[in-house]
């Protein structure tokens, strides 16, 4: 048994103190602790078993997102690497801290990385897909020659009767920072292409997700990070040269490793109270490691929703005034005029 699936069956047995510790917003309803996301906002959309063989595992369909408790910690403290989620675990069982791990192995959140390299692997390019058609229709024109993104016509899922069936879906490659995959994520899609398809939960995760995203280009100084593949994607569209990476939840995005060489991180946030707190613990995280972080905020919901309630021109403009000077041209977007002289 590994240190992490330990650490994870000794949480499960004091699971209700853990939600009581960690996630105070909650309550407890039967066998289940309930509270509205990973970092304890009031709700309903994560439970948390309290009892039973699968004591300590929860699930938030709302973000597609689910694990055991040590996963739980780790994102509600915003800790991107799997030693520290067990340090703080040792903390709250008063356990004695373990010697220095010589190596980082990102927790397992959902599923099995191999079933992830499977699937992508066994998928297909964007090009011509029900899955291009999904993007251009969220204002995203130009996704052909992202690796990063698939297509696969019929990826499994498990229906709201627990019966396995099929749909076509868009899936994500999650990579580590030295760029091995380890996850994917999948959004199933109306068969017309116009939208997500209509499921409880038309988008899950599987395999390695802690610390890791869905990265476009290469960072080195300057990276761009965000929730959504499509606020991501929407960012994209209007600043192509910079590096980006979706962190698939706003959980994720507070945990988020950042490369050793970054000297500036700007953080897409959502405008809602999550992605708020997920800004502002990764921001926090990158200052106490020099890199100077910045905010790129949204006009309404997120950037998506501003490139298509107002045109890439516009989105362009409102991100110039949010660049740092050294930076607006350098991945100005060609000669386009919002950019300025």
């Amino acid at each position: 048994m590994s240190v992490a699936s330990e650490m994870a069956q000794r949480l499960a047995r004091e699971a209700e103190a853990v939600c009581r510790h960690y996630l105070p917003h909650g309550r407890r309803q039967g066998r289940y602790w309930r509270v509205g996301d990973v970092h304890g906002t009031p709700g309903e959309s994560l439970y948390v078993r309290l009892h039973g063989t699968a004591a300590g595992r929860w699930a938030d369909p709302a973000a597609g997102e689910h694990g055991d408790l040590l996963d739980l910690i780790g994102l509600n403290r915003g800790l991107g690497r799997l030693a520290a989620a067990l340090d703080e675990a040792r903390a709250f069982l008063s356990l004695p801290r373990a010697p220095p791990e010589p190596r980082w192995e990102p927790s397992a959140l959902i599923g099995s990385p191999e079933a992830a390299r499977r699937l992508f692997a066994h998928s297909r390019p964007l090009a011509g897909t029900l899955a291009e058609a999904y993007l251009r229709n969220r204002g995203i024109p130009d996704v052909r020659k992202d690796g990063s993104l698939r297509f696969q016509p019929r990826c499994w899922y498990r229906d709201a009767g627990d019966r396995l069936a099929q749909r076509p879906a868009l899936i994500a490659a999650v990579t580590d920072p030295d760029g091995r995959l380890s996850g994917v994520q999948r959004t199933w899609l109306d068969p017309s292409g116009r939208g997500k398809a209509v499921m409880p939960s038309p988008r899950r995760a599987l395999g390695h997700l802690l610390g890791n995203g869905v990265r476009f280009g290469v960072a080195r100084d300057v990276l761009a990070a965000g929730e959504g593949v499509e606020t991501v994607l929407a960012l994209r569209t209007a600043l192509p040269a910079l590096p980006m990476v979706a962190a698939l939840s706003a959980g994720h995005l507070a945990a988020l490793r950042l490369p050793p060489t970054l000297r500036r991180l700007y953080v897409a946030r959502d405008n809602d109270a999550a992605g708020r707190r997920a800004a502002e613990r990764l921001g926090s995280r990158a200052e106490a490691l020099g890199i100077e972080a910045l905010v790129l905020a949204p006009v309404l919901g997120d950037l998506n929703d501003d490139l298509l309630a107002h045109g890439v021109a516009a989105l362009r403009a409102h991100l110039r005034a949010q660049l740092a000077p050294e930076d607006v041209a350098r991945f100005r977007a060609g000669r386009d005029r919002s950019w300025g002289a």
